[in-house]
């Protein structure tokens, strides 16, 4: 009965129980488990960059984008170069990664700073999700790769059609409302800082002088993509 019992826990251990989550999530078993430990751990929790998951998210980050540009060049062979860009980008951007990780349940497994708040409604799952990515080709290389963006992340959980209908470049939208009705706009940089081993930009939209909204992100581009977001839910802009 104790040698039963002993199996049982070793069973249910803490690297057991995250190795049958990452098998319902990737598909398969991962082979090195600290990859996938890795991928999972969020600067929050340990500073230092070899132990935290940043230098797995810049490498599946350009895994991620050159496999989704593959996909769409198969599938759309009449579109121009702009048009695939564009999708890719639409694709790949990190709100739509968050809701995807949020969605395969990663936020359950991501290990960060819970007394944080503000961590939770960040980026940071889409951005495990990248390192999860990078964490898989270190661990099975390309073809595995390939197989698990395309049919663990794209298939399930993005809709390509509506991603071909939705406008979700904020900026331009905010920037063609403001002209329709003779407003001035501008973005502005308003802070640039260090966090870890990244650069962290924050953006504020000024509309007629007035600062109506304010975004961060790690280039100035993602940056004024969250802050022209929040000025539309602020001017009730659909």
């Amino acid at each position: 009965m104790r040698r039963f019992t002993s199996r049982i826990l070793h069973f249910f251990s803490p690297n057991k129980q995250l190795v049958l989550q990452l098998e319902h999530i990737l598909g398969y078993t991962p082979k090195h488990l600290p990859y996938y430990q890795l991928a999972l751990m969020h600067r929050s929790k340990i500073e230092e960059l070899a132990q935290n998951n940043e230098r797995l998210e810049f490498l599946g980050d350009a895994m991620l984008g050159s496999i989704v540009a593959e996909y769409l060049f198969k599938r759309y062979p009449s579109q121009s170069e702009g048009y695939l860009t564009e999708l890719r980008s639409r694709i790949v951007r990190r709100e739509t990664m968050n809701n995807v990780a949020m969605r395969m349940g990663m936020h359950k497994l991501v290990q960060y700073n819970q007394n944080d708040k503000s961590l939770s409604r960040s980026h940071i799952f889409g951005n495990a999700l990248e390192a999860l990515i990078g964490a898989v080709y270190l661990d099975q290389g390309f073809a595995r790769t390939r197989q698990f963006i395309l049919n663990q992340v794209i298939k399930p959980y993005i809709d390509i059609s509506i991603m071909e209908s939705t406008d979700t470049n904020y900026k331009n939208k905010l920037l063609s409302w403001a002209q329709r009705n003779n407003k001035e706009l501008s973005f502005d940089t308003i802070e640039e800082r260090v966090e870890g081993s990244r650069k962290v930009f924050t953006l504020a939209v000024v509309m007629d002088g007035e600062q109506i909204a304010a975004g961060n992100g790690y280039n100035k581009k993602e940056a004024g993509q969250v802050a022209a977001q929040k000025a539309l839910e602020v001017l009730s802009i659909s």
